[in-house]
C-alpha cells in the first residue's frame, strides 16, 4: 500500500490525575509518579510531503513564539535528522491549529511534538521503531514519550518519559477550568523546594492496583499546590470554585496553572463549565477523557 502524501491529526491535551515530585537528581530534573490522562480538548497538526527541501511550520490560533522554539518543528528537524532525510528533495510542511492554551500544565506543546512525529512516522513508512521513535520524542522533553504511548491513561516515573500503561478509566466528565496565569515550570519547582526545605515532604504513596475515578477522588493529589495556587490567585479561585461546584477530585495539572475538577455526567460538567464561565470571568470547558489516542488520518 503507498503511504499518504499528507496526513492530519488531533493533538490531545492531558492532565495529571496525580503528581508526586520526589527527589532532584544529578542531572537537574525530578524524578515524578504521575497519572496522565488525555482528554478530548485538541489541537489540529496536518503534516505534508512537497517538492523543496527543509522545514516549514504555520500556526492558526495563538502566537507561539519563533517557530524555530517550538516544538511541532523541533520534532520534525529531529525526525529528518535520525532517518536522513536532509538530503532528500522533498520539504516537510506543517500546519498546526491551536486551540490549547499554552503554559497551562496541560501539555500542549509536547502533543503538538508527538503529533508530528506519529504523522511524519505515517509519510514515510515508519522508518523507526516504536522504541527509537520514543527516543527522539524523549529528547526533546519529557511529557511527549506519554502521547506517543500506548493509550491515554499511563503511570509516568522518571522525568515522566518511563511510562506504564494502565487500561483505561471509563470516560470521565471533566471540567477544565482556565486562569489567565502563564507559571513557568521552573519557577515552580524553584518554589515546591523552598517550601519543603521549610516544611518538609509529605509520606502519601502512588496510587496501586486498578484505578476508578472513586479510587482518584480519595487518592488525588498534586504537590505543585503547595505553592502555584499561593503565588497565582487566579489558579486558587479556579480550584474553590471547582469544589464548591462538588468536583471529585478537583486538582492542578501539571504545575498549572489549568485546573480540572471530574464530575458524574456530561450535563452537570456542561452546566458547571457555564457557570463558572460567567462567576470567574476566564475560560471554564467541559472536556471528556480519552479511552484511544487518536490515529493520523490521511488527507
Amino acid at each position: 500500500m503507498s503511504t499518504p502524501a499528507a496526513v492530519r491529526i488531533l493533538a490531545p491535551a492531558k492532565v495529571n490525575l496525580w503528581l508526586r515530585v520526589l527527589r532532584r537528581r544529578p542531572d537537574g530534573f525530578h524524578e515524578l509518579d504521575t497519572l496522565f490522562q488525555a482528554v478530548d480538548l485538541c489541537d489540529e497538526v496536518e503534516v505534508s510531503r512537497r517538492p523543496g527541501s527543509g522545514v516549514r511550520l504555520t500556526v492558526e490560533g495563538a502566537d507561539l513564539g519563533p517557530a524555530r522554539e517550538n516544538l511541532a518543528q523541533r520534532a520534525a528537524l529531529a525526525f529528518v535528522d535520525a532517518v536522513g532525510l536532509a538530503a532528500s528533495s522533498e520539504r516537510v510542511e506543517i500546519r498546526l491549529r491551536k486551540r490549547i492554551p499554552a503554559g497551562a500544565g496541560l501539555g500542549g506543546g509536547s502533543s503538538d511534538a508527538a503529533a508530528v512525529l506519529r504523522c511524519m512516522s505515517e509519510l514515510w513508512g515508519a522508518p523507526l521503531s516504536p522504541s527509537v521513535l520514543a527516543e527522539v520524542g524523549a529528547s526533546l522533553g519529557s511529557d511527549i514519550a506519554f502521547f506517543l504511548g500506548e493509550g491515554p491513561l499511563a503511570r509516568g516515573t522518571g522525568r515522566g518519559e518511563i511510562l506504564e500503561a494502565l487500561q483505561p478509566l471509563p470516560e470521565g466528565n471533566l471540567v477544565l477550568v482556565l486562569p489567565p496565569v502563564h507559571v513557568a515550570t521552573g519557577p515552580a519547582y524553584g518554589a515546591l523546594a523552598r517550601h519543603r526545605a521549610r516544611h518538609g515532604a509529605d509520606g502519601r504513596e502512588p496510587p496501586a492496583g486498578v484505578l476508578t475515578w472513586h479510587d482518584l477522588a480519595e487518592i488525588a493529589v498534586n504537590d505543585f499546590e503547595l505553592v502555584v495556587p499561593r503565588s497565582n490567585p487566579p489558579v486558587a479561585a479556579s480550584l474553590e470554585a471547582l469544589r464548591r461546584a462538588g468536583a471529585r477530585p478537583a486538582l492542578l495539572s501539571g504545575s498549572g496553572g489549568a485546573c480540572f475538577g471530574a464530575f458524574p455526567d456530561e450535563g452537570r460538567a456542561r452546566a458547571v463549565a457555564t457557570e463558572l464561565s460567567g462567576r470567574l470571568g476566564w475560560s471554564a470547558v467541559p472536556v471528556r477523557t480519552l479511552t484511544a489516542f487518536p490515529v493520523p488520518q490521511p488527507l
